[in-house]
């Protein structure tokens, strides 16, 4: 099986796969300070903002990636990437949670739409379970289930907005809460035009980048003998999750809390999309025939995580060890143990 990168040497791929990674992390700082002025730009709101478009954009590297393994016929490594790189990035918020020492993120950026989201994604990861069960219901080679995820998407993102426009619940706010910023409207007379052409000149290197990785990647493994499920569900993943990682330290140090655990979801939410897409890709019939044992533990895990994620929404514990709520403590445990168990 070739790629685009077939012909270089290993030490060439990892210097490929290094840079391209570079480049994934260098233009999410960018993408950061624009997605908190279309925030302003378009009345959306930082969480949906974060979910919708900033979610959206920072997985194109890991959607090219999938979608390139898949049409190489590396259905385990196409899975796991946006498997892993949903745990992965749901991990990262621990890291943002290390970096904001006010309080626990999950209680300062309280907002019914980021438990909206984290409902979503759990509903989306049920879907993909549901595929995992019945791998042999397709037609024409696409599981019905990839429709139902795309379907299953877009209507719980019409549902985020709705929220977003008209919230029937609101988070107590109490001191350490931190309010959404809005941006003076003085501000974005005349410069809407520039903030998105500049989003999309950062989102198309960053799909650029993940295509890189991706070729770049299924070369090491060929040559490495690393199991698709190491490779797919941590090495490319967390590769090409670093925007959701920078675009969230770097909000967090902003002070857009909203906008960095929306980013964080809401990529989640779509990162889900790229079985979907890998399911199309994927040539040999259905992708969820294809995939191993590693796979059912990262969605284990991923579904797992989320749900300790809600939970922390919900209960808003305000400090924890370290700083850090309950919930990331154990988010990071369940990242270690899952990790652990792949790699064995």
């Amino acid at each position: 099986m070739s790629n685009a990168l077939q012909h270089l040497p290993l030490a060439m791929s990892l210097i490929v796969f290094i840079v391209a990674a570079g480049l994934i992390g260098f233009f999410g700082v960018r993408m950061t300070v624009l997605a908190r002025e279309l925030a302003s730009i378009t009345g959306l709101g930082e969480a949906v903002m974060g979910a919708v478009l900033i979610g959206a954009s920072t997985s194109l590297s890991g959607i090219t990636a999938s979608a390139t393994a898949a049409w190489y016929g590396e259905a385990s490594l196409a899975v796991s990437n946006s498997l892993g790189g949903i745990a992965a990035q749901t991990l990262f918020l621990v890291l943002a949670d290390l970096v904001y020492r006010k309080a626990n993120l999950e209680y300062a950026a309280a907002s019914v739409e980021n438990m909206m989201m984290s409902a979503q994604l759990i509903l989306l990861l049920s879907i993909v379970l549901v595929a995992f069960l019945l791998p042999d219901a397709e037609i024409w080679g696409i599981h019905p289930a990839s429709v139902v995820l795309l379907l299953s998407y877009l209507f719980t993102v019409k549902m985020l907005i709705d929220t977003h426009e008209k919230p029937m619940w609101l988070p107590r706010m109490s001191k350490g809460t931190v309010r959404e910023k809005k941006t003076p409207k003085r501000r974005i007379k005349g410069e809407k035009t520039r903030v998105f052409l500049g989003f999309l000149v950062c989102a198309a290197v960053v799909a650029f980048a993940g295509w890189l990785i991706a070729c770049a990647g299924l070369e090491i493994v060929r040559r490495s003998g690393l199991s698709d499920g190491v490779m797919g569900g941590m090495f490319i993943a967390i590769s090409t999750s670093l925007p959701e990682l920078v675009v969230a330290v770097t909000a967090v140090r902003m002070g857009a809390l909203t906008l960095a655990v929306g980013d964080i979801i809401g990529g989640n939410a779509f990162d889900t999309l790229f079985i979907a897409v890998s399911d199309l890709f994927y040539r040999e019939g259905s992708i969820y025939r294809a995939i191993s044992t590693q796979e059912h533990v990262w969605l284990s895990g991923s579904l797992m995580m989320t749900t300790v994620l809600l939970l922390g929404l919900m209960y808003r514990q305000k400090k924890g060890i370290a700083n850090i709520g309950m919930e990331s403590t154990v988010i990071l445990l369940i990242y270690v143990l899952t990790a652990g168990y792949i790699a064995s």
